[in-house]
Formats: structure tokens, C-alpha cells, sequence
């Protein structure tokens, strides 16, 4: 069995699940062929687990202080060079595709009439979840943008659906808790704001990592390239993470029993919901202008319990090779038997 996995690369989320399902699937004995898009080939890093990949311009977004920028997103993507990726992509050879909501991939099998799998957390939006009702927003967009025959769904619990946990690599360093050390990961914040929101918190230690070529030092506030393994031994061992609203890093922080404190990107809806799903099952604090106070009453937390996931990419991997017979519903039925419920939870 060959596959073509498709991995929409604007975010670090989707590619770290596409890490854990290499892994799987490879021990399923599936041949599995990379296509990542939405970031430029030299922004790319640590990509070692997916061999000879390819990369396609695709669709990305477009930030500016905080928030997305519709019209700069809308000017700069390249609708024209993205269709004929989608022309160009030849996939005779491939037996399934897989889309974590990637375009190019999604776009050619449904051209070619080729059976195309979505495993993605934007895939949930199809049921009800807490907070704000962005699913009836996100749906056309979603379906529009990466358009797939099935999409499996991913979030922090099924609310009564066919919801799988989330895919996740397990922690691969010893966790313990420096106190007074923060990870922090801001990727659509400017430089600045991020100084401001920090400067004045001058008893804790911050590890910032952007996009740098160098460490450099200013004060308590380290600020550090990025790097997989870098982060995650700073995850390992910090006392809480700052970061924006995305789904991946806060699934790895809620794994590793860190406290969170989040902040969703301004004009995105998935990240609106996520901190509102957050809030509501008692994972999180959400902030939108960091103040001293709201830090220090975060920070003076104890910390929560590890969340214990299954092996999400194991269960996804042999339903791939059994040729996804099974229903989500059967899936997600045994991934969470076991699994605490929200009253447990909170």
C-alpha cells in the first residue's frame, strides 16, 4: 500500500502529527510519500522523519500585530500557480491519499477521483462544541479549502461525537518543573509586544522561540531559534507555556501537565474556539493583553494533572491498512473508553 500524505505546513501543529503518523504507518508497513504546503521550503526545520518530501506554495494566511491580515492574505496567496500544483500532481501511483488539511493534495485527488482521507483537528468542526459557534463559519471554508471524501476529527474530548483524541508525539524528555521558567511560543506576536507583555515580569526566566538565527539574550527574557528538540526539552522542564490558541502545542501542554496560558490569533475562528473549548473544560487560562496580574494569578497555580492520550496514530494507522472500514464512531468509541470525562476533569 502507497500513500500520499498531504500536510498543510503554515502551522508547526500539523506537522508534528504528521511526525507520529510516519511513524505509524511505517510500522503498519505502508509506504508513505510527504507533501507539505503553506511555507516556504527554507522556513522548514527538523524534517528529517519524512525522507524525500515535496513542497508546494499551497495556501497560507497572513499576519500583521496579533491578528490576520484578510486582505494581505488574500493578495499574496497565488491562486493561479496553486491550480496548476494541483493539475500538475500525478497520483497514479498512490492507493490513498491523506489530507491534514492540505489543498494541493485534496484538491487533486478530488480531480483524479482518488479516495482522499482528512485527519485533521478542523475536521471536529463538523459537530457541536462548546463556545462560540464557528463550525457553521468554518465548515464551507474547510470543505472549500482541502475538500476530502472522510475527515476524522481530532479535539480534547468527543462532546457525545465521533471525535478522536488528539495525535500527538509522546514526551520524549523527563518532565520536570524548574520554577520560574516559562516556554514561551508567540509565532503571529511581534518581537516587541512580546518584550512588553515580559519586561516587567522580571522574577521569571522566559525562553522565547521565533524566528532567529541566533540565541540571543536580553535579560530574563532568552530569546531562542527555533527547534524542535530545543522546545521540547524546554517544555520537558518549564513551570507553565504561554502561546497562541493552537491546537497541537496545547494538546503537548496539556499532556505534559504544564500550566497554560493562551492567547488566540485575533480574526481566526478555529483559535477563538479552541481557547473557548479551553476555558470551558478548566484546561487553560485565556488572555488577549497580558497584565502582571492575570500573570502572577496564573503562574501561582499549582500545576494540573498530565492528560494521558492513547495512541491515537497506532489505532489510525491499522485502520488505514485494514482499508478504513471501521466507522469514526467505532474509532473513536475505543480510543476514549478509559478516558476521563470532563466533570473529571475540571
Amino acid at each position: 500500500m502507497k500513500i500520499l500524505y498531504g500536510v498543510q505546513a503554515t502551522g508547526n501543529g500539523h506537522i508534528t502529527r504528521a511526525r507520529v503518523m510516519a511513524s505509524a504507518l511505517v510500522k503498519e508497513g505502508i509506504e508513505v510519500d510527504f507533501l507539505f504546503s503553506g511555507r516556504a521550503p527554507e522556513k522548514l526545520f527538523n524534517m528529517e522523519p519524512f525522507g524525500d518530501y515535496q513542497v508546494r506554495r499551497g495556501l497560507t494566511f497572513t499576519v500583521s500585530h496579533g491578528r490576520i491580515d484578510r486582505w494581505r492574505s488574500l493578495t499574496q496567496n497565488n491562486f493561479v500557480q496553486l491550480i496548476r500544483d494541483i493539475r500538475a500532481l500525478d497520483l497514479q501511483e498512490y492507493d490513498l491519499i491523506i489530507s491534514d488539511f492540505e489543498p494541493v493534495t485534496a484538491w487533486a485527488a478530488k480531480r483524479q477521483k482518488k479516495t482522499c482521507i482528512g485527519i485533521a483537528h478542523q475536521y471536529a468542526f463538523q459537530y457541536s462544541l462548546p463556545g462560540p459557534g464557528v463550525g457553521r463559519i468554518m465548515m464551507p471554508m474547510i470543505r472549500f479549502f482541502a475538500p476530502v471524501q472522510q475527515g476524522i476529527g481530532l479535539h480534547w474530548h468527543h462532546f457525545d461525537g465521533p471525535i478522536l483524541p488528539p495525535l500527538i508525539e509522546p514526551q520524549s524528555y523527563p518532565v520536570t518543573q524548574q520554577t520560574g521558567m516559562v516556554l514561551v511560543y508567540l509565532p503571529f506576536e511581534t518581537r516587541e509586544q512580546i518584550r512588553q507583555w515580559l519586561l516587567p515580569l522580571r522574577d521569571v526566566e522566559f525562553h522565547v522561540y521565533c524566528d532567529i538565527d541566533q540565541p540571543e539574550d536580553d535579560g530574563h527574557i532568552l530569546w531562542r531559534p527555533l527547534s524542535r528538540e530545543g522546545f521540547r526539552q524546554a517544555q520537558a522542564c518549564c513551570e507553565g507555556v504561554i502561546a497562541n490558541g493552537g491546537f497541537g502545542l496545547s494538546s503537548e501542554v496539556l499532556q505534559a501537565g504544564k500550566k497554560l496560558l493562551t492567547k488566540p490569533l485575533t480574526g481566526q475562528p478555529e483559535q477563538a474556539s479552541n481557547t473557548a473549548v479551553l476555558d470551558y473544560l478548566g484546561l487553560a487560562e485565556v488572555f488577549t493583553d497580558l497584565t502582571a496580574e492575570q500573570f502572577y494569578r496564573w503562574i501561582n497555580k499549582p500545576s494540573p494533572t498530565p492528560v494521558v492520550y492513547p495512541d491515537v496514530a497506532a489505532a489510525l494507522a491499522r485502520w488505514i491498512r485494514e482499508g478504513c472500514l471501521r466507522s469514526a464512531t467505532e474509532l473513536a468509541q475505543e480510543l476514549w473508553q478509559g478516558e476521563l470525562t470532563k466533570e473529571q476533569r475540571v
